[in-house]
């Protein structure tokens, strides 16, 4: 497998596995209870962890499709997940989401830098390094 393809894989993972990381720090240490869209994009994220893991231990860069249409679902739920948070014409709108709402901060560091903010930078560092991986896969053949 090419060197590059490797460093990618590598990004994914870490990347991936920082915000798994992340996620079950806010929960399980700081204790903030994940609201309804919190929990579609763990499973969204968590398993790009083991994907990109397994594909990292067999030097397989074929999972490149697989990662990008995670990161893609995962991303637009976390884009969205930001709208209701930070946009008063989407969170008046905004439906209710279980125990927790949806639209609160449990944090809110500079500003803007919301925990759906946090994924959706990993869903966008993933997703973007996949599209790579599939053109340079594409390039080799």
């Amino acid at each position: 497998m090419q060197k590059r393809l490797e460093n990618a894989l590598i990004f994914i993972w870490t990347t991936a596995f920082i915000a798994t990381m992340g996620s079950l720090y806010f929960s399980e240490v700081r204790e903030f209870e994940p609201c309804t869209l919190c929990w579609y994009q763990r499973i969204l994220m968590y398993p790009i962890v083991l994907i990109s893991g397994i594909a990292l231990f067999q030097k397989n860069a074929k999972t490149a499709l697989t990662t990008a249409v995670f990161s893609v679902v995962g991303g637009s739920i976390s884009l969205y997940h930001y709208g209701i948070q930070k946009l008063s014409f989407l969170r008046d709108s905004a439906p209710a989401c279980g125990n927790v709402s949806c639209t609160g901060q449990y944090v809110n560091y500079l500003g803007f830098i919301t925990i759906p903010f946090m994924a959706l930078v990993a869903f966008l560092l993933i997703f973007i390094t996949s599209l790579f991986m599939l053109k340079w896969q594409k390039e080799s053949n």
